[in-house]
């Protein structure tokens, strides 16, 4: 059967007609950009014509639409059933020989048909502005030879009829009958480096801003996410570099005979810029020239090799936020009060909750604090003054609503008498209170670790991680009404009691009141002796510790999940090893990075570990059994010489708080340790929900589930149980996870209205928020001075767990907060500086544990310090000095 057909089965890359029905989105766009003069590598294209002759020599049409037929969107067992058919459909069928000696004439003349190519499908629907519709078909890279080629072309044509692809048309009413495909061959470029290129700001929306992602090797690192890239943005107005983030790059894709696979990247370039100015500028112009083409904010890959720049795929960005609200730099967002004399504050456990709140934890986690609160107000008769939203959301941070009404007001003042009355006995009973919610919090926990989740209804699992967030609030509120404002009472009356009436003023060398503090045996002190313990048995096995010196976070993570024994030590050291590990996590793994379940926790992902895991095993990091010691001792010694001293009623008063003091210490970091007891089972709960969710092409992944508020998990949830495809969310997730991201570039006011939020009853409580209110312009960042000392240094800014790896020994840790999951940094770190904090925060009482100078509660120290700038932490003086 000959082939009598229009268009022509061939086309050159830079044929000017090229049009959308012949050569596909992908295709027609490159055609455009050629035409117009960018550096598109040389190619040419497999026209729609070739796949409409194949299909029809091999009397492939009605065989496809029949096993289209039976597939429905909404059940993704279908969808795989009919893509399994025509795939072998597809396999079974040659190419017909006068396409294969077009194809064969076409690739002989790039290069003498040695050329290695990457074969790219493109689809008639795709890349088009009304569609996102990108990655639904295949691209195989770096085919050589006629075979690999002509094998590459027809597997392209095949990914038109995936499970994916299939499911995604039907969704958008595209009919099957009127789909085709062509294939774009180009001569591959060996990147040295490729990445993504926006030419507007996809987070902010800022059409003045270009954004640029780079990573080492071929781009498939980065769009397959192996890879988190370096990030660029340039401005557009005067083509200077506002924004420069260095990630840690752990692979990279590279060629080989048979194609691509991944490969680590070298160690000394793991941490390079992958562009400087110059590249990162002089690729910015060519994205506004091709957005100028086009006439749009465009989504741009590139490659770049021996220096030179080429473009390999355009497209418009399909969702990128309104522009009104786009601002440039740190975003200018309204801090609206929802009631026009509201006033609102962010502290006590919303210090836990540093950014955005992710969809879920603000409509089911959230509120579990809520109604713990209130209870724990009922307690001491003040109950009728909250109401159950007083946590709320502005732009997604939580807030504490404190605008009390008049009558409300009123009934506060009538009810403290009843309040002095009954708090003193919830502090003295606070152990107890708190032993007695940690083993029922435990309990709970334990009860669904047993549980087979697989076979649990998806209701029952939600029902499960409603009793477990309740069973967290009320855990959180036991320790929040009791061993911490023990601890902080206890500590503030011992220290003014000791410095205003027992210390010997004139003596330069008496202990500070620090000293009887220190030295206790808190679960972070033990987490860190844990490790430490570890580096030492590591060192002992032959071979183990090189390796480990040499490992990224992810190849430790995805090594210790699969329980490997790599190269360099034994099989029996390894699985030792990976044994200790999980030794240590099973003690300590459930610490939280934050209180949104949605971060996930130690015990999942292990690789924040590895940093300071290296650094002990240099050699070079103080012994902590030495420092707790050393600690331990000074505290003994000055309690024996203020004894000493003292008589009668002195000596009594001094070993009374002393006592009250010391024995709340180390229960303070104990009770915030087991904050998140309940989260690694909670957390596998939410996930055996969200992979059913999955399977209906309801979100994306399992992890999307979060995205989801409370109601719409619930519909769900019921949907799924009744056996039916509940909606599919992935759009709706979509725009929240842009905006979260645009969020969280905000620093939230510790108080709202921002001047005045922090008065009440005509008393300005500002000096005991969590975070300063009025931060001044300048060189120099004021806090609490929390932990004294003075060290100047790089700082490191860290926003979350993801990014421990960057930090180094000496750096000064930046953060917003610091939890007990943040301990293993503070033995790297020569000083802190945080967002949040308070002189007997988690932060402050661990650097002072390390004897490192730390500055809390600046409000603006991760908005206004970038990583590797020096600065000065006067611990003693609460300052922080940016160098000139």
């Amino acid at each position: 059967m000959s082939i009598q057909n229009a268009i022509p089965l061939i086309l050159p890359l830079d044929d000017d007609a090229a049009t959308l029905e012949q050569v596909g989105g992908k295709g027609a766009s490159l055609a455009r950009l050629s035409v117009n003069g960018l550096p598109v590598p040389a190619g040419f294209h497999i026209t729609t014509s070739a796949y409409r002759s194949f299909v029809a020599i091999n009397a492939l049409q009605e065989k496809i639409l029949a096993a289209v037929s039976t597939a429905s969107a909404d059940q993704p067992a279908t969808l795989d059933e009919a893509a399994s058919k025509i795939a072998v459909l597809f396999a079974q069928s040659p190419v017909p020989e006068e396409i294969a000696r077009a194809i064969r004439q076409a690739y002989a003349q790039l290069d003498g048909g040695e050329q290695s190519v990457a074969v790219r499908s493109s689809a008639t629907a795709e890349d088009l502005p009304e569609m996102s519709f990108a990655g639904q078909q295949e691209t195989y890279l770096n085919m050589r030879g006629e075979a690999m080629v002509l094998d590459a072309v027809k597997r392209c044509w095949a990914s038109l009829w995936t499970a994916r692809a299939i499911g995604y048309r039907a969704r958008n009413h595209i009919a099957p009958a009127e789909v085709s495909l062509a294939v774009v061959v180009q001569e591959l470029v060996p990147a040295d480096a490729a990445g993504i290129l926006f030419t507007a700001n996809p987070i902010s929306g800022a059409r003045e801003q270009v954004m640029i992602n780079a990573a080492w090797g071929l781009g498939e690192a980065i769009v397959g996410g192996l890879v988190t890239p370096d990030t660029f943005v340039i401005e557009r107005a005067n083509w200077t570099m506002s924004t420069q983030q260095i990630s840690e790059k752990d692979v990279m894709t590279v060629r080989t005979p048979e194609g691509t696979h991944e490969e680590p990247v070298p160690a000394d370039k793991r941490k390079q810029a992958v562009l400087n100015l110059a590249q990162a500028t002089e690729l910015a112009r060519i994205g506004v020239k091709i957005e100028e083409i086009y006439g749009q904010p465009m989504d741009i890959e590139w490659a770049l090799h021996d220096g030179h720049f080429f473009i390999v795929q355009a497209r418009p960005i399909t969702a990128l936020p309104d522009v009104q609200n786009a601002s440039k730099g740190s975003q200018i967002v309204e801090w609206k009060l929802l009631k026009p004399k509201g006033k609102y504050t962010r502290n006590s456990v919303i210090e836990l909750l540093p950014d955005p709140l992710t969809p879920l934890y603000e409509t089911l986690g959230l509120p579990a604090v809520a109604r713990a609160t209130k209870k724990v107000m009922a307690d001491v008769g003040i109950a009728n003054v909250f109401s159950d939203d007083t946590l709320i959301t502005i732009n997604d941070y939580a807030y504490y609503d404190v605008g009390f009404t008049p009558a409300e007001t009123t009934r506060l003042m009538l009810s403290l008498p009843r309040v002095f009355i009954l708090f003193p006995g919830l502090l003295h009973t606070s152990k107890q209170r708190w032993e007695a919610a940690r083993a029922q919090y435990a309990a709970l926990a334990r009860r669904w670790q047993t549980t087979d989740l697989t076979s649990s209804s998806a209701t029952e699992l939600l029902n499960g991680v409603l009793a477990i967030a309740e069973e967290a609030g009320g855990y959180y509120l036991s320790i929040q009404s009791g061993i911490l404002p023990a601890a902080y009472i206890s500590e503030m009356i011992f220290t003014q009691v000791y410095n205003r009436l027992l210390k010997e003023r004139k003596n330069a060398s008496a202990p500070t009141a620090l000293t009887f503090m220190l030295g206790f045996d808190s679960t972070p002190m033990q987490a860190e002796k844990s490790l430490y313990d570890l580096s030492g048995w590591v060192n002992e096995q032959e071979g183990l510790a090189s390796v480990l010196k040499d490992l990224s976070g992810e190849q430790f993570v995805t090594a210790y999940h699969q329980r490997t024994s790599l190269v360099g030590a034994s099989s029996e050291a390894w699985q030792m090893f990976w044994q200790r590990i999980d030794e240590h996590l099973q003690r300590f793994g459930h610490t939280i990075y934050d209180l949104d379940f949605a971060k996930g926790v130690l015990a999942e992902d292990p690789a924040p570990l590895l940093e300071t895991l290296k650094f002990f095993l240099s050699g070079q990091a103080p012994d902590p059994y030495k420092r707790q010691a050393n600690a331990e001792a000074a505290r003994n010694e000055a309690t024996r010489q203020v004894t000493s001293r003292l008589r009668g009623y002195r000596l009594r008063t001094f070993r009374r708080q002393l006592e009250r003091a010391q024995r709340y210490a180390p229960l303070r970091e104990d009770a915030l340790a087991d904050v998140g007891l309940g989260w690694p089972v909670l957390r596998q709960m939410l996930h055996e929900i969200g992979l059913r969710l999955v399977n209906h092409n309801a979100i994306e992944t399992a992890d999307e589930v979060y995205w989801l508020r409370l109601h719409e998990l619930r519909e769900a949830v019921n949907v799924l149980d009744a056996g039916q495809a509940p909606a599919d969310y992935q759009g709706v997730i979509a725009e929240r996870h842009v905006n979260w991201e645009r969020m969280r570039k905000l620093t939230p006011p510790a108080a709202l209205p921002i001047k005045g939020g922090a008065r009440f009853l005509g008393i300005d409580f500002s000096n005991l928020m969590p975070a300063r209110l009025d931060q001044p312009e300048g060189d120099v960042l004021k806090g609490i001075a929390a932990s004294p000392g003075i060290v100047t240094g790089p700082a490191c800014v860290i926003y979350g767990p993801e990014e421990f790896e960057r930090m180094r020994p000496g750096d000064i840790l930046v953060a917003r907060i610091t939890t007990p999951a943040w301990t293993p940094l503070f033995a790297l770190a020569s000083g802190v500086v945080t967002d949040v904090g308070g002189p007997l925060s988690h932060g402050s009482i661990v650097a002072r544990e390390y004897h490192i100078p730390a500055v809390l509660g600046t409000g603006v120290a991760t908005e206004r310090l970038s990583s590797g700038q020096q600065i000065t932490v006067d611990g003693n003086a609460g300052t922080v000095t940016l160098a000139k």
